[in-house]
C-alpha cells in the first residue's frame, strides 16, 4: 500500500517523461489515484449492506469493497479505453494507462491480496514483495513533485544565491532525470520480486516444505512473515530474512479446545463452513479455539500469523461463532481488518 501523494508523484513522472504539458499533464497524474474513488461506493455499500440478499451483497462486494473492481485488469482497460475514445490522443491515452496500471501494480505489490482477474475469476492474489513503508518506492515519485515546484520558484525569482545558481545549473536536464527515475523504479519494482522467490525457494529447501509465495507477507525492507502447514495438529510460522534465511519460528497449534466441549469437531466444521461461504476470505492458515458458556459453543476463528504482525490490519481479522446447544441458532461477531468487533448480519454467510 503506497502512500497516496507517491502514487500521484508516479502519475507526474509518467506525465512528465512523456512530455505531456497542461491539463494532459494534470489528467495523467491525477488518473494515478483513481482506483482510490472506490471509497465512494465502498461507504455506500458499508451502509446499505445488511439490508442486502446474500448473493446481492457478494456481487456488490465485488464491486464496491476497497480494492477490488477498481484495483483489476478490466478496470484498467475500461478506463483506457474511455480515454481514446474521447480524446484520440494515442500519447495521452498511453500515459493515463500508464498511470493506472501504476497504482494497481504497486499496491498488488506491497499491500493485501486482490482480485485482479474479476469478474473472470473471484481468486485472490498477490505479490507482497515489497514493504509499504519502503523508502524508495514512497520518497523517490515525490522527486518530481519537487523539482517542478523549485523549477517554478526559480521562474519567479524565488530561489537566491547558491541555490539559484545551483539550480540554474542543472536546466535542461529534466528529462534525463525523469528517465532516470522510472528506470530506477523499474529495477526496483522487478528486483524485489525476483529476490523475494529466491528467498521463499532457499527457505523452502531449508524447511524440506512448500512455502507459499503469495502467503508471505514482509514486515519490514528485509524480514518477511510466513507459515506453513507443519503437521495434521500444527503450524509454523516463521520470521525470515535476506540476511540470515530463519530468524525465528513458533509452532501453533491448529485446533484449540477449552474445558470440555462437546461435539467440538462438529462446531469447527460449521465455523469452517459459514467462514468459506463469506467473499474476504483474508485467513491463510485458520486457526480455531473452541469453548462453551452458558449453554452455547463459541468457535473463534484466527490466522495463525495473527500474533506475530503487530502493524498490519490485515492479520488482525477474526470471527466469532456462537452456536446455540439447544437449536440450530447462530450468531456471527467478527473484528475485520483491525475494525472494532461488531456482529455480523446473516447475508455473510449465506
Amino acid at each position: 500500500m503506497v502512500n497516496t501523494l507517491s502514487h500521484f508523484g508516479v502519475g507526474f513522472l509518467i506525465a512528465l517523461a512523456l512530455g505531456l504539458k497542461g491539463n494532459k499533464l494534470k489528467a495523467v497524474a491525477l488518473l494515478s489515484a483513481l482506483s482510490d474513488v472506490d471509497f465512494i461506493p465502498y461507504s455506500i455499500f458499508i451502509s446499505a449492506s445488511s439490508s442486502l440478499s446474500y448473493e446481492t451483497r457478494n456481487q456488490l462486494f465485488y464491486l464496491c469493497w476497497h480494492r477490488e473492481f477498481t484495483h483489476s485488469v478490466l478496470f484498467i482497460f475500461l478506463v483506457t479505453f474511455l480515454i481514446w475514445f474521447l480524446t484520440k490522443d494515442w500519447l495521452f491515452t498511453v500515459g493515463g494507462f500508464e498511470s493506472i496500471f501504476s497504482h494497481v501494480y504497486l499496491d498488488y505489490l506491497t499491500t493485501w491480496k486482490m482480485r485482479p482477474l474479476y469478474p473472470f475469476s473471484t481468486d485472490t492474489s498477490i505479490m507482497g514483495a515489497v514493504y509499504f513503508f519502503d523508502p524508495l518506492l514512497n520518497l523517490l515519485p515525490l522527486l518530481p513533485l519537487f523539482i517542478v515546484t523549485m523549477e517554478n520558484l526559480k521562474n519567479r525569482g524565488r530561489l537566491k544565491g547558491e541555490l539559484n545558481r545551483f539550480w540554474t545549473s542543472i536546466s535542461g536536464m529534466e528529462d534525463k532525470l525523469y528517465a532516470l527515475l522510472i528506470f530506477v523504479l523499474l529495477v526496483w519494482l522487478t528486483l524485489m520480486p525476483v529476490s523475494k522467490a529466491f528467498l521463499i525457494n532457499h527457505i523452502s529447501g531449508v524447511e524440506d516444505a512448500e512455502i507459499s509465495y503469495q502467503n508471505t507477507y514482509p514486515k519490514s525492507m528485509n524480514e518477511f512473515l510466513t507459515a506453513y502447514s507443519f503437521n495434521s495438529t500444527h503450524y509454523k510460522v516463521l520470521e525470515i530474512s535476506y540476511l540470515s534465511g530463519v530468524e525465528k519460528s513458533e509452532y501453533v497449534e491448529k485446533i484449540s479446545v477449552n474445558g470440555n466441549v462437546p461435539d467440538s469437531p462438529a462446531y469447527t466444521e460449521k465455523a469452517k463452513r459459514l467462514y468459506q461461504e463469506g467473499v474476504l476470505q483474508e485467513i491463510d492458515y485458520p486457526v480455531y479455539s473452541v469453548s462453551e458458556k452458558n449453554g452455547s459453543v463459541t468457535v473463534t476463528l484466527s490466522d495463525a500469523r495473527n500474533p506475530y504482525f503487530e502493524g498490519w490490519a490485515y492479520f488482525k481479522s477474526f470471527y466469532k461463532f456462537v452456536f446455540d446447544l439447544k437449536n440450530e441458532n447462530y450468531k456471527v461477531y467478527a473484528s475485520v481488518q483491525g475494525r472494532r468487533e461488531e456482529e455480523l448480519s446473516r447475508n455473510w454467510f449465506g
